[in-house]
């Protein structure tokens, strides 16, 4: 149960003053649920105002605060602007300028021949001085002097500055005084103010050691809430499972496995061995060879008398799981079978009784293999495919649905940044897989610009007529799925206009039947050219499509550009890889295109993209693994996740743990950060 103590911060913002329905959407949209939300809510800047007494005093370009009598209003001629002359103290005049609806606020607030305080930024257009739309225009100076330094917060459509600063500053005052959970001595060292004062300071302006202690706090919540699930899962009694290698003796792989492959087995083999669960992460690079290290390992459960199941994102990727485990396994005589959501009737009772009476020994599917109906002989084994899909708690869920908890292998192919893979993963073991398999060859990268659009067209029916495929993957316009679905579709219809219907679209938006009914043409080879979203960046393999092109490909981050790459380069022939450039290119795009040239490494790019990004969102876009983080950015999150790390081992170790007082206010923690999962599982476990 969530302590008393934090009612007031779950509240939800409805039950504010003024907060209506037309509020609740917009709140909505920007994730502002509840008070804890809006306290969290941080300014993206402060702008600083000095208060002048007359304009000679200030600069051109300086934001101020200035007495000032309005002499006369000039009315808008046509869709010009709305003007309002005043002068200040010592007559110097200044127009007030005012575009659209906004004047006619502007008359109710500026009556000629009043006296008013105005605060904005002093411009000069031609001779004149100029404020373009005031920030604030107060009848007594004393409130704005209060706002001399400003906060300004990310907003969304139909919320203004003002109104969420309102809110903001009721949901300060409902802000409970929490015991502290940080290591004193590490409080002091760094010079933190205490929980509440932190929140108020981040509030109200810069506070460099506020905002840190605010993103430690959430650091640490995860780092605890991870540890507690490992030490949870020790102390689990799993079945180790040790085969006799009767079945792995009868895979005849086309390939040999590479040092890297070898190591990651040999790693699971001995966690899969002991009493206590595996809970193990196998992160490799597209292409590296993860289903053959999972295939290995999901052998070993059935030899030793145990099922396997493969839990994959989607539909498109658990059917494409199957088929090449089947491939794989073919000479070893062990049952494979896809169950997804599609699977009704007597099929599905077919599949059901299999699982049940254990004559089926390896479950691949989408979530729908973990529903309740869905019961196992003895699963020992769960492999979870594109780990980042699939949160912490979802993982636990997947571990009840055996008599003893079954090992876990989450697998990526998302390289993380090592400061990262502790954020994400740290209730886990990794192993790498940093090497590629021998005869894989190195993708053709070129940067070409989009004025060559008509060319690369021209190039594409050249390669389409040898018998090859294509992809086209269209941009993200903004994080708006109906522009980016635009984009598609016209650049789709585009490519019809030229090649018929060979060319197939793919995007979130289509039922799912109908983006696998594309798909399935597109892997069959019957369409030659598939224009997509960023939807096929994980998973799809087709070894005959040698040919991608991205569009705009600078407004993607470096890992999903590689991703996206990674989509191609899946057989013998040599593949290529256009990056289609807009025009307005910044520096840090430049870098990123001139990076993905000099490189195929997955985690050098990860690494580099997290130097790029700085304070920027994880591995390209919010689609593709996210930070688990709200209040953390990513130059704190390197800085002060070790510290976050090393506190939560001490509190667990040395200071009593969730019992001790500390332990008590830590609990707190991790209720106000949403991961009580942690504490549950104390108690469940």
């Amino acid at each position: 149960m969530r302590p008393d103590l934090l009612n007031p911060l779950f509240a939800e913002t409805g039950s504010l003053k003024g907060v209506g329905p037309g509020l609740a959407r917009p709140l909505e949209k920007l994730g502002l649920s509840r008070v804890r939300d809006l306290a969290y809510h941080l300014p993206d800047r402060f702008v600083s105002r000095r208060a002048v007494a007359n304009l000679d005093e200030a600069s051109v370009g300086e934001q101020v605060v200035v007495a000032l009598t309005v002499r006369e209003h000039r009315g808008a001629s046509g869709r010009g602007p709305y003007r309002i002359l005043a002068d200040d103290a010592l007559g110097n005049v200044v127009a007030l300028v005012y575009f659209g609806r906004s004047s006619f606020t502007a008359k109710k607030q500026l009556p000629v021949g009043e006296r008013r305080w105005v605060a904005g930024r002093l411009d000069q257009f031609g001779q004149s001085l100029q404020i373009v739309h005031p920030d604030h225009v107060a009848e007594d100076g004393a409130g704005l002097m209060g706002q001399l330094n400003e906060p300004v917060y990310p907003l969304s459509e139909g919320l203004t500055q003002g109104r969420i600063q309102a809110l903001v500053h009721q949901a300060i005052g409902l802000l409970p005084d929490l015991p502290e959970w940080i290591e004193p001595g590490l409080v002091a060292k760094q010079g933190w103010p205490m929980w509440k004062d932190a929140v108020v300071e981040s509030h109200r302006a810069q506070h460099p050691a506020a905002r840190d202690r605010l993103a430690y706090d959430e650091l640490l919540a995860n780092a605890l809430a991870l540890m507690l699930v490992r030490s949870a899962n020790r102390q689990r009694s799993g079945t180790p499972l040790v085969g006799d290698g009767r079945l792995r003796a009868k895979l005849n792989l086309p390939f040999a496995l590479t040092g890297a492959q070898t190591r990651a087995i040999v790693e699971i083999e001995g966690d899969i061995a002991q009493g206590a669960p595996m809970l193990r992460l196998l992160q490799g690079d597209v292409g590296s060879g993860k289903t053959a290290v999972a295939l290995h390992a999901m052998l070993v459960a059935v030899e030793a008398g145990a099922q396997a199941a493969l839990l994959a994102p989607t539909e498109i990727l658990a059917r494409q799981h199957a088929e090449t485990l089947t491939r794989m396994a073919a000479g070893t005589g062990v049952t494979i079978q896809l169950l997804t959501g599609r699977d009704k009737g007597r099929a599905r009772e077919s599949i059901l009784m299999g699982l049940l009476d254990g004559s089926i020994d390896i479950c691949v599917g989408t979530h729908a293999i973990f529903q309740d109906a869905v019961a196992y002989r003895n699963l020992g084994l769960v492999v979870i495919d594109e780990q980042h899909r699939f949160g912490v708690g979802q993982r636990l869920m997947l571990t009840q649905k055996a008599r003893r908890t079954p090992h876990c292998l989450a697998m990526t192919a998302t390289p993380i940044p090592r400061t990262l893979t502790l954020a994400q993963y740290g209730e886990m073991d990794v192993s790498r897989l940093d090497e590629m398999p021998p005869g894989r060859q190195a993708i053709d990268t070129r940067v070409v610009s989009q004025e060559r659009l008509a060319d690369v067209i021209d190039g594409i029916g050249r390669h389409i007529a040898t018998g090859a495929q294509a992809y086209w993957v269209c941009p993200m316009v903004r994080e708006q799925e109906t522009e980016d679905l635009a984009a598609a579709e016209a650049r789709h219809a585009l490519l019809q206009e030229r090649f018929g219907d060979t060319v197939v679209l793919v995007h979130g938006q289509l039922r799912p039947e109908l983006k696998d009914a594309a798909m399935e043409r597109f892997a069959r080879g019957d369409a030659k050219l598939l224009v997509a979203t960023t939807v096929i960046e994980v998973g799809v393999d087709v070894p005959n499509a040698t040919l991608m092109v991205i569009e705009q490909a600078e407004r993607f981050g470096l890992a999903q550009l590689h991703q996206l790459r990674g989509r191609v380069g899946r057989g013998s022939q040599k593949s290529t890889c256009l990056l289609l450039r807009g025009e307005a290119l910044s520096e840090v795009g430049r870098e990123r295109l001139a990076l993905m040239r000099e490189t195929q490494d997955g985690f050098q790019l990860a690494e580099e993209d997290l130097r790029l990004r700085g304070g920027g969102e994880l591995l390209g876009t919010r689609q593709s693994g996210d930070t688990p983080f709200r209040v953390a950015d990513f130059e704190q999150i390197a800085r002060l996740l070790p510290l976050a790390h090393d506190d939560a081992r001490l509190l667990m170790e040395r200071d009593g743990g969730l019992s001790s007082p500390r332990g008590e206010a830590a609990r707190i923690l991790l209720y106000l950060f949403e991961r009580d999962w942690g504490v549950q599982l104390l108690r469940g476990g």
